[in-house]
């Protein structure tokens, strides 16, 4: 939006003029006293100058917020990134956790069936005392025995 001053015909950015002064005298204060001189004789700008210059922060400020707005969204972009692996993360160790529940039931069952199971050692000595009962009765010819199943 343009004001125009009173008796003047041309058109001015009246408010980034005024805008940009008070930029330029604090600048030039700030400067002035960094460096030892007397910071109350600042010039004040000219119109032209002063243009100059309000356009110069403004397409500073838009560089600025544009580069403010990468950043947040880069942000944003990885604490997703980091969420959704987290996640994965979280639902592998679950995974792995109920495998290792299958695994400890299939084991315990595997060892019911070996304890349930006659061992090889029970075996012979079943076979050894099958073979004193048949020498006992005086069988004089006894059926083959079984083969050993491994």
């Amino acid at each position: 939006m343009l004001l125009t001053r009173e008796g003047n015909s041309r058109a001015t950015p009246l408010r980034l003029s005024s805008e940009c002064t008070v930029y330029h005298w604090a600048e030039m204060r700030a400067k002035m006293r960094l460096l030892g001189f007397n910071a109350e004789a600042v010039k004040p700008l000219n119109e032209e100058a002063a243009a100059e210059l309000g356009a110069e922060l403004l397409g500073e400020a838009t560089i600025f917020v544009a580069a403010g707005g990468c950043l947040l969204l880069e942000y944003w972009r990885q604490q997703r990134q980091h969420r959704r692996k987290e996640t994965e993360r979280q639902a592998s160790w679950a995974a792995l956790r109920d495998e290792v529940d299958h695994l400890a039931q299939a084991l315990e069952g595997l060892q019911v069936q070996v304890q349930a199971a006659p061992t090889q050692g029970a075996l012979e000595e079943l076979r050894a005392q099958l073979q004193e009962m048949r020498a006992a009765l005086c069988d004089p010819d006894p059926p083959p025995l079984p083969e050993p199943e491994e």
